[in-house]
């Protein structure tokens, strides 16, 4: 019974591994394509690490995989970010139909500045 139980975990794990390809491929631009594998990538790394865990069932594999569960979950949205960041630094186009650019207005490619909000701003939302 854990053999099933650790083989479905890891044929869904492998399935949202394969919805994260298939949206690399079908995104189209980098920030949208980051979003689908960063999602998918550590959900299907970390099915796939609960059916290890399921079929081995030691406490020195246990550990290990809690480890590679808890590695994908903090360091990927943090690179997907980091990389998100620079690509909109270096002029990486965006996709025609994208609605919100929260750094269109800050953000000076000249210069290569990026101005934090308005002080008054800030200033009126304590008061």
């Amino acid at each position: 019974m854990i053999e099933l139980l650790a083989a479905l975990f890891l044929l869904i794990g492998c399935l949202f591994m394969l919805v994260a390809s298939l949206g690399v491929y079908r995104m189209p631009d980098l920030l949208t394509r980051m979003h689908a594998t960063t999602k998918s990538g550590v959900l299907g790394a970390s099915l796939i690490m609960c059916g290890v865990m399921l079929f081995f069932g030691e406490s020195s594999v246990t550990l290990k995989a809690l480890a590679v569960m808890a590695f994908t979950t903090l360091t990927s949205p943090i690179a997907a970010h980091a990389i998100g960041r620079a690509s909109y630094f270096i002029g990486v186009p965006l996709w025609k139909h994208t609605v919100k650019d929260a750094l269109k207005d800050r953000y000076d490619p000249d210069t290569l500045v990026l101005r934090s909000p308005d002080q008054d701003a800030d200033s009126n939302k304590k008061s």
